[in-house]
């Protein structure tokens, strides 16, 4: 795109001046003709103005946006846009990712104060008024009881007044004074409960605009705590750099702090936090390096703990080059579930199922985003993007993973560097059954069931994974469900292997009934789409869309808004499209990339490289135990081939014993048809939301680490 071509000349960053002033020059979206065009930017006071050149502005404002009612928004390392609803919307690009914090920063910061400044003043006015209402509301109230009180002792002593009289002249007269009392009463009555309605409803809808604007205030102490967490993570940053250039020169620590910034000088242009030190006022950001620090939030704030975590391997040994036919191992097997065809090493990759389907959390930071959206369907697209993510990791991965063994379990303990810890466990062997288990401290759960069903075609290879995936979130109790789609590996026979991702998935909201309907396009030569898109509509409970997604599942995926849908024509089927308006879209998901040297290693992710590292304290069961897949990481292939025989036959036998030992049993009604394995950290239940029957954790196993006590742990290997 003419945007991504766009060759910036460099610039002077900008410079900071007092107050809420901040100014400089930034690239704004004009057309697709012209594309992005250099503007300057001023922000004062709340306001965000731009002209041509800096003389203009002396005469001549080209737009100014008021921040007070403004969205800023991220959309990469360099392009962020500013909205204020519709009227008015600059999509803009700065220099660098360090200077579009900069301004971030900046704007944030002004965003807050206009807020306070504009909202103060007028909520202050507007409570005053509302309070001196409610004060004349209670006064009526009181003037109305009063009255009450007078015509109701007067009504009274006319009532007894008239029971003292038992004929006679007055007679009438007093009947007719109690009926004149009677009728004031009513009146003073009905006062006073109108009185009592308008005060009742005069404050609810206060209620509800005081709930609003506390509401707004909570939002801005949270934006005003992320400024802060970033502002934290800058400051471990720079101490990092900082001690690792005293390291390096000693000279530097001993000029003292006076001499920073002078020496900094010859650091790599990129980095430019120490520059950034010569001004106190500028706003700086440079990427935290979460390797070497976490960050701690306690009841008195944010707190930076120095605490080296594990540095994670980022490679493995390269795959070795060993040609064995493929079409000589499968061509008996047209029509066999693929778990039971015999296949060695060589068509292997060295990771096990589990840890394929711990693989799904490489792009967890969607479900944190999601855990803090305060829209439902919002959240809904993020959790979209997340079912999509899952899918980036295999696009190049034509390699089979390694058959868990039952009883194979395999842990991810992420929670340090990522807030989170993962769990699997092969609960089924025939069929092959997996368990899955995720909770992260950022407030959701991620649970799956997956049974895979294969078959082999001749040409290609299916594979369907059958069982249901689940999402709750804490913060609203929201529980999203949806199943995977159909893998198919081509070109078994001749050519290269390709793997491709068909079908339709249904994200469904059990809570709120929200729904977004994800298709999988297959791949064909003769479609003018792009390879291997993936289009999704979000829609509420009752049929109203409200996003719409569209991108690849194997690069990134957008998100737009929909601000209008009307029908079209009806597609090559006969069915009558839907045509969406929407706004701009913006990016939700795009994928990592490949490490370097990815192609001889099997295409792993950065995630992958790690999997099967070797790690203290795990159970005996875990898959990086698992000997056959060791050596085949390892680039012993023909003894991976032995031990992998060696296992699957004391797998046969373990199940033989079982079926025997269930067959005494008084309540076995078939002999050899029976296999009474109980999973060890899973159970089966029925969920009562979705109603769906999974196997749920139910608990132990991170218990059982902390304490190394893995006597339940049967030998598997």
């Amino acid at each position: 795109t003419l945007a991504a071509s766009l060759v910036m000349p460099e610039t002077k960053p900008p410079t900071p001046t007092p107050g809420d002033a901040y100014n400089g020059w930034l690239f704004k979206w004009t057309n697709y003709i012209k594309g992005y065009q250099r503007r300057w930017f001023v922000l004062s006071n709340g306001l965000l103005s731009y002209y041509r050149t800096q003389a203009e502005m002396g005469h001549t404002c080209r737009g100014t946006i008021n921040l007070a009612t403004a969205n800023i928004a991220v959309e990469d390392s360099c392009n962020f846009v500013i909205s204020n609803g519709g009227a008015q919307t600059y999509h803009l690009k700065a220099n660098s990712e360090v200077e579009r914090q900069r301004w971030i920063t900046a704007l944030e910061l002004a965003k807050a104060k206009a807020v306070h400044m504009q909202g103060g003043g007028s909520r202050y006015s507007e409570v005053q008024s509302t309070l001196r209402t409610l004060s004349g509301k209670v006064e009526d109230l009181s003037t109305c009881n009063d009255l009450i009180v007078k015509h109701g002792s007067a009504l009274q002593r006319s009532l007894s007044e008239l029971e003292g009289i038992c004929a006679g002249t007055d007679s009438g007269e007093k009947v007719k004074q109690v009926t004149e009392r009677a009728t004031m009463f009513k009146i003073a009555s009905d006062a006073m409960i109108n009185a009592c309605r308008d005060f009742l409803s005069l404050a609810q809808n206060h209620s509800k605009h005081w709930q609003k604007a506390l509401q707004v205030e909570r939002n801005q102490r949270i934006r005003l705590e992320d400024t802060l967490e970033q502002l934290a993570k800058q400051h471990n940053h720079l101490e990092r750099a900082f001690r690792g250039a005293t390291h390096n020169n000693p000279a530097i620590g001993s000029k003292g702090s006076g001499s920073l910034k002078g020496d900094a000088s010859d650091e790599d242009d990129d980095n430019e936090f120490f520059d950034a030190m010569q001004d106190p006022a500028e706003f700086i950001t440079v990427p935290a390096d979460p390797k070497y620090h976490r960050l701690a939030v306690t009841a008195t704030g944010f707190n930076l703990i120095f605490q080296p975590l594990r540095k994670r391997r980022t490679r493995i040994p390269d795959k070795p080059n060993y040609y064995l036919n493929l079409w000589s191992i499968m061509k008996n097997c047209i029509g066999k579930e693929l778990s039971k065809i015999p296949v060695p090493v060589n068509f292997n990759e060295p990771l096990s199922m589990l840890q394929r389907l711990s693989e799904d959390l490489e792009y967890y930071e969607l479900l944190d985003k999601a855990a803090k959206c305060q829209n439902s369907v919002e959240q809904m697209c993020y959790v979209a993007a997340f079912t999509v993510s899952s899918y980036s990791t295999t696009v190049h991965r034509t390699g089979k993973p390694f058959n868990p063994l039952l009883g194979e379990t395999f842990e991810l303990d992420r929670l340090k560097e990522c807030g989170y810890r993962s769990l699997c466990e092969q609960v089924s062997h025939h069929p092959p059954a997996a368990a899955h288990h995720a909770f992260s401290v950022k407030g959701w759960t991620l649970q799956q069931e997956i049974t895979l069903a294969s078959k082999f075609r001749g040409k290609y290879i299916s594979v369907i994974p059958l069982g249901p995936i689940q999402c709750i979130f804490d913060k609203n109790n929201n529980q999203y469900s949806w199943k995977k789609v159909t893998t198919t590996v081509h070109n078994i026979i001749v050519g290269k292997l390709w793997l491709d991702q068909s079908g339709e998935i249904d994200v469904v909201n059990h809570r709120t009934g929200d729904r977004c309907h994800l298709k999988f396009n297959p791949y064909s030569y003769f479609s003018r789409d792009v390879p291997r898109k993936v289009t999704g509509v979000v829609t509420d409970k009752d049929g109203k869309a409200h996003y719409v997604l569209s991108g690849t599942w194997d690069e990134k995926m957008e998100f737009s808004r929909v601000i209008q849908s009307s029908k079209g024509e009806d597609d090559t089927e006969g069915k009558q499209r839907t045509v969406y308006q929407t706004l701009k879209a913006k990016e939700i998901w795009i994928k990592n990339p490949l490490p370097e040297g990815a192609e001889n290693m099997y295409y792993f992710s950065t995630l992958a490289l790690t999997l099967n590292e070797p790690e203290e304290g795990v159970a005996p069961t875990d898959s990086r135990r698992r000997p056959d897949q060791r050596l085949m990481e390892d680039g012993q292939w023909d003894e991976a081939n032995a031990e992998k025989q060696r296992l699957e036959e004391k797998q046969r036998t373990t199940r033989r014993e079982r079926e025997r030992e269930a067959v005494k049993s008084p309540s076995s009604p078939e002999e050899g048809k029976i296999d009474n394995y109980q999973a060890l950290w899973f159970e089966k239940l029925q969920d009562p939301v979705s109603g769906e029957t999974l196997h749920v954790y139910k608990g132990g196993y991170w218990e059982a680490k902390e304490e190394g006590n893995w006597d339940v742990c049967p030998d598997i290997f």
